[in-house]
């Protein structure tokens, strides 16, 4: 079934939404920068397109880069001016959609072309879970049982002769689609709906769209690292920043930092730029002895440069002794700052391998850490 030469979406907007408010129609005001129908239309992208628009519109929706098609006074009027602009055209699907819906996913586009296959047409709705009373005068009047109710979504699919030819005969007056289908003899599937497939009534809907949106444009990125150095000769150990005094020391090349090397390390894989070996090449002498501070706001700085800011991090230090308890507020601290970040978004903990393993006999320290970046 090749989907993309033989069905068709018909969006329909041609109404002007007083119900909104604004002075604008809600399909051209403004949802995350974009007018709403651009949203709308997006998600039909690879499709033949048909938009039903009000005549008032139509020097404004010249750019859409869909076919137009001029409505009538009322839905049924304007989907069926939009269908008789298919007729002909070797369509056999037809979706048919609000305009106001701008969230429809393309799982759900592709479960109603599916259900094609079985049935006339198919429809999106999600089951009434919540009471339903009836009311007047402000007081409760009554209920209503909500066994085998369902909240109506579009888009509403079809088979195109099928409902071109119901659409014809039809009177006028449906609720929607799905009505002129069923008056007409035809059967339609339920499919599932989605809850952010929302249609834009009231004001308040596009703070809900807005944030659903950011949502589904977040880039997150997760990145471990792991590390461990051996105890030396010594005095103390640089842990996460903070000099903790101890009978021995760590050995490495820098000042064998396992915890901070650790966070570095989750950081840059988050960024799928390696490791701190990469940036910082051991055998390059300038790095002897240098503070951990600088590959770890390095690693940071390399997140800011493409967008991404530290939305939380977890270091996890692996060792019999030093104990950690009493050194990790400030350890925290310590990052945060390195970092730039709220100190509630660092977080270290310690824990003992139960006497096993190198750690366990007290030859070293290990340290896990995992990062988490967001988009900017």
């Amino acid at each position: 079934m090749n989907v993309h030469l033989d069905t068709a979406a018909l969006v329909v907007a041609a109404g002007r939404g007083s119900r909104m408010g604004g002075e604008e129609p809600k399909q051209w005001q403004m949802l995350a920068g974009k007018p709403v129908i651009v949203h709308t239309l997006a998600a039909f992208a690879g499709l033949r397109v048909v938009l039903v628009i009000h005549p008032d519109d139509r020097a404004r929706a010249e750019g859409l880069g869909v076919e137009l098609v001029t409505g009538g006074a009322t839905r049924d009027a304007s989907v069926l001016s939009g269908l008789r602009a298919l007729e002909g055209s070797g369509v056999k699907r037809v979706l048919i959609h609000d305009g106001a819906r701008p969230l429809v996913s393309r799982g759900l586009i592709d479960r109603l072309v599916t259900a094609l296959e079985s049935h006339d047409g198919a429809a999106p709705a999600l089951a009434v879970t919540d009471a339903l009373w009836r009311g007047a005068g402000g007081f409760v009047s009554g209920t209503v049982d909500r066994s085998g109710l369902f909240r109506a979504q579009t888009p509403q699919a079809f088979r195109f002769e099928a409902i071109l030819a119901a659409h014809l005969a039809h009177p006028g007056g449906a609720l929607d689609d799905v009505q002129v289908a069923r008056d007409a003899g035809l059967d339609v599937g339920i499919v599932e709906g989605d809850e952010d497939n929302l249609k834009l009534t009231f004001p308040g809907d596009f703070a809900r769209a807005e944030g659903i949106l950011r949502g589904r444009g977040m880039d997150v990125r997760m990145g471990n690292g792991y590390d461990v150095h051996a105890f030396c000769e010594g005095d103390h150990v640089w842990l996460c920043g903070v000099k903790v005094p101890h009978s021995k020391g760590l050995l490495g090349h820098s000042d064998a930092d396992v915890g901070m090397h650790a966070l570095a390390d989750a950081i840059y894989g988050a960024l799928a730029l390696g490791d701190i070996g990469r940036h910082f090449p051991p055998s390059d002498p300038q790095w002897k002895g240098a503070a951990s501070h600088i590959f770890l706001a390095h690693a940071v700085g390399l997140a800011a440069e493409r967008g991404y800011r530290l939305a939380n991090c977890d270091v996890t230090l692996v060792c019999e002794r030093p104990k950690i308890g009493p050194h990790a507020a400030a350890m925290q601290t310590e990052l945060a700052r390195i970092m730039g970040v709220d100190v509630d978004r660092v977080s270290v903990k310690a824990t003992t391998s139960e006497r096993l393993g190198f750690t366990g006999r007290e030859e070293g320290i290990a340290a896990l850490a995992t990062a988490v970046l967001v988009k900017a």
